[in-house]
């Protein structure tokens, strides 16, 4: 038996459209040896799921064809199989998880149901036999009382416990190749952590091979033995991980290496003026029951924070999905309403209605985590981003209006001809500073940065740190800066609040909690997301 499993020989992928062709994977090559794992490492668009799509022939046919290539599994070339042949491999030899386990689950299905589908087309499991190997799965991936989880829709579970149930799915047919495309891109830093762990476990466990496809090279150093870096369809570089971390030969890796968000927060100033000030905020949610929908509890979503936020300085708010943190920049922009003090430059406006807020509008901004979703498809980008100036200036003529467009779209780096343009048009990056661009335009003294980065590359991420930087030096900006991925806090933040279920755990200058955290929540999220180790797991949230 030979000791490669997988062999892509000469690889190329098109797509056709319209008349026109476009190339998408042009000729890479890549082996994959029995219990080995290989990282395909690139940014968005360089065409690392569409090459692992192409192995189980998983691309819009006819639309899609491959001009040259070749992919050996076990000495036979998938490309060139039955479709019969395919659907013995797929989900049998070779499985799959992908980014989103809540798009890649039947809501309409429950647990048992889904698992047990695959084990009956497989293996012809039926009954108590299929039941008891879709306990026997659960409780391998780690799913606390699995036994009442059978019963369980997608909806009723968590993001990391969908993506463990994904997982169970994928080795119910213990699998030769197991493809893993971007699996915790989408979970929080500690649930990420427990998902790789895992993911290695099982590998040792059942010598699998696994082809991990990511754009985060942290995560490549933690999991993978060999690397390949992608980019504009081709494989620029591959190798040993240590040899590619340690000596990258193309400048491609180069760049990618070196494009984690760095620099210095502003410095911790107390006599600057206070911007924002917050006492005891509550935002309670009430959970009603019975016939009569009587309140029998409450959904604390935040409760009882207090925070100080001045101008020039940035307040980094951190936790996982749940913890509050959106809950929490909703209600002191007042979009949400709460109990307790908030005050804007020294206004108590925590009484204050939507229309008595309308004036303060202008001096509050939003940037919110998707640039895809936050940009309206039907307007152009000169009314995205001038639709703020003819509500709170209305006085300015349409010349007027046009040249404050054209120079925002100027400072945050774009070029002031494309604002005809539509958001499709540009890409996620571009779009997250489009954003920035419609927040700016109208000259604020605070923004709330509601994790707008987390959908960008790691080097677009970089260089939107950069910007937002710039942009605060520039004009005193008062940020909060709410974020999941503690690398870019600690890029931004001068002070840090961080939260858990509600509340704050931990709050203080950010240079002493990321070099001295006091408490075991706040040293999890550390471990999480500097070192990829779940640690202090009972402080948790499961």
């Amino acid at each position: 038996m030979t000791d490669t499993l997988l062999s892509v020989r000469d690889l190329s992928v098109a797509f056709h459209q319209g008349g026109e062709t476009s190339v998408a994977v042009d000729h890479i090559s890549f082996d994959i040896k029995r219990g080995e794992t290989v990282a395909l490492v690139g940014e968005s668009g360089s065409g690392k799921s569409v090459s692992a799509n192409s192995i189980l022939k998983l691309l819009p046919y006819p639309s899609a064809s491959h001009p040259s290539g070749e992919v050996i599994f076990n000495g036979k070339d998938l490309l060139k199989a039955s479709d019969e042949e395919l659907r013995h491999v797929r989900g049998n030899d070779i499985t799959m998880i992908f980014q989103e386990p809540m798009t890649s689950l039947n809501p309409l299905h429950t647990i048992e149901q889904q698992i047990g589908e695959i084990l009956e087309l497989h293996q012809d499991l039926k009954g108590a036999a299929a039941r008891a190997r879709t306990l026997e799965l659960l409780n391998q991936v780690g799913i606390r009382e699995a036994e009442k989880r059978l019963g369980a829709y997608p909806h009723q579970l968590s993001g990391g416990q969908r993506q463990r149930v994904m997982i169970a799915m994928a080795l119910a047919n213990r699998p030769e190749l197991l493809i893993a495309d971007e699996p915790t891109t989408a979970l929080d830093v500690t649930v990420q952590a427990q998902i790789l762990e895992l993911l290695k476990s099982l590998k040792d466990e059942h010598g699998m091979s696994m082809l991990f496809i990511t754009h985060d090279l942290g995560i490549v150093r933690k999991i993978a033995d060999r690397v390949c870096v992608m980019t504009k369809g081709k494989i620029v570089e591959t190798g040993p991980t240590a040899d590619i971390f340690a000596n990258p030969q193309h400048a491609y890796t180069r760049h990618l290496l070196a494009a984690e968000p760095k620099g210095e927060p502003p410095p911790s100033d107390a006599t600057k003026p206070i911007v924002i000030e917050a006492r005891d905020v509550k935002v309670w949610f009430p959970i009603k029951a019975g016939f009569m929908r009587r309140v029998v509890d409450h959904v604390k979503a935040v409760d009882g924070v207090d925070l100080t936020l001045r101008a020039g300085q940035t307040l980094g708010v951190v936790g996982e999905s749940g913890s509050g943190k959106t809950t929490l920049g909703l209600a002191l922009t007042r979009l949400i309403s709460s109990k307790g003090r908030i005050a804007f430059v020294g206004k108590d406006i925590h009484a204050y209605s939507f229309r008595e807020m309308r004036p303060l509008r202008n001096r509050m901004q939003v940037v919110f985590q998707d640039p895809y979703g936050s940009l309206s498809p039907r307007m152009s980008i000169a009314d995205i981003i001038g639709e703020g100036l003819k509500i709170h200036e209305s006085a300015l003529s349409g010349e007027e209006r046009d040249a404050r467009v054209a120079s925002a779209l100027q400072e945050v780096g774009l070029d002031p001809a494309t604002r005809w343009r539509y958001p499709h048009e540009f890409s996620g990056g571009q779009r997250q500073r489009i954003a920035i661009a419609r927040a700016m335009v109208l000259k604020p003294q605070f923004v709330m940065l509601d994790e707008p980065t987390s959908a960008l590359d790691m080097s677009v991420q970089a260089q939107v740190v950069d910007l937002l930087r710039d942009l605060q030096r520039k004009h005193n900006l008062a940020y909060l800066f709410i974020s999941h991925d503690l690398k870019v806090v600690r890029a931004l933040a001068n002070e840090m609040i961080v939260m858990r279920l509600g509340k704050v755990v931990e709050q203080g200058p950010a240079e002493r909690i990321f070099e001295a955290p006091g408490e075991d929540y706040t040293k999890a999220l550390m471990a999480a997301a500097f070192n990829l180790e779940a640690v202090n797991l009972s402080a948790i949230r499961q």
